[in-house]
C-alpha cells in the first residue's frame, strides 16, 4: 500500500468520525443524553488521535524506528 494511500484512508476516517460530533453539536436538545456518552468517550477521542496522527505521525514513526537518528554512532572525527 502506498503512502498516498494511507494518508486518503487516514482523511476519511477523521472526516467521518467528524460526522457524530457535528450530529451531537447541532442535535435538539432532547436528544443530547443519547448522543453525549458515545461522542466523548469514543468519537472525539479517535478524532483528536488521528488528528495528530496525520499531524505529528512521522515524528512517531521515526522514533520507533530503527534507523533512528538518535541511534547514530558518534565517529572517531567529532570525538577529538
Amino acid at each position: 500500500m502506498t503512502s498516498s494511500t494511507k494518508r486518503t484512508i487516514l482523511r476519511c476516517f477523521h472526516l467521518i468520525l467528524g460526522i457524530p460530533i457535528l450530529g451531537y453539536i447541532y442535535s435538539p436538545f432532547e436528544n443530547l443524553p443519547q448522543y453525549a456518552g458515545p461522542t466523548r468517550f469514543v468519537f472525539f477521542p479517535l478524532l483528536v488521535l488521528s488528528g495528530l496522527w496525520m499531524w505529528k505521525g512521522h515524528l512517531v514513526k521515526r522514533l520507533f524506528s530503527k534507523g533512528s537518528a538518535s541511534r547514530v554512532p558518534v565517529s572517531t572525527q567529532d570525538r577529538n
